[in-house]
């Protein structure tokens, strides 16, 4: 799960929608090896108006109504932060028309150069905890953002002791 406060990279299926159901009058459209597709997008249950992003679009079959594709998805000024998670759909627009719809499959921040930040998964050679979770107050998950890797505080209370909790 990621929060998209900043740039994302996004794997996934696009599909074009026809002319008939409002989507491009030429088709889908034809990627270039020099350039990426690139046109606005939103997170439903945002909307146009209140929720646009940039998105650019690569390595999708030239001319195909569905088609695998990558990209990167970038939020708009002002906009708050969204949430992007395998599943969602991203729907793409031109201006405010709707042309296509992404389901994304994997998504991952991308740092300040560029590079997606991929988080390694567990291999045989790193050891995996199997002992079962001690019962105790349950923990909300761990949100991820871009923007958190942009700030960084040094506060005296990040040096203390932690302190026993008292009954």
């Amino acid at each position: 799960m990621v929060m998209m406060t900043g740039s994302l990279a996004v794997r996934g299926t696009v599909v074009w929608l026809t002319p008939q159901q409002g989507g491009r009058v030429s088709g889908p459209p034809e990627p270039d090896y020099d350039y990426d597709y690139t046109a606005t997008a939103y997170l439903p249950p945002r909307g146009a108006e209140d929720g646009q992003a940039g998105i650019a679009l690569r390595r999708f079959a030239p001319g195909a109504w569905r088609t695998a594709a990558e990209g990167i998805l970038v939020p708009g000024k002002g906009n708050r932060a969204q949430q992007v998670i395998p599943g969602c759909i991203v729907v793409i627009t031109e201006g405010v028309r709707p042309v296509g719809l992404l389901t994304v499959e994997e998504v991952n921040a991308l740092a300040a150069d560029g590079t997606p930040v991929v988080t390694p998964l567990p291999t045989a050679a790193t050891p995996v905890d199997t002992t079962p979770p001690q019962q105790g107050p349950a923990e909300t998950p761990y949100r991820h953002s871009t923007a958190a890797a942009r700030w960084t505080s040094k506060h005296a209370s990040d040096d203390a002791p932690p302190q026993a909790a008292s009954v």
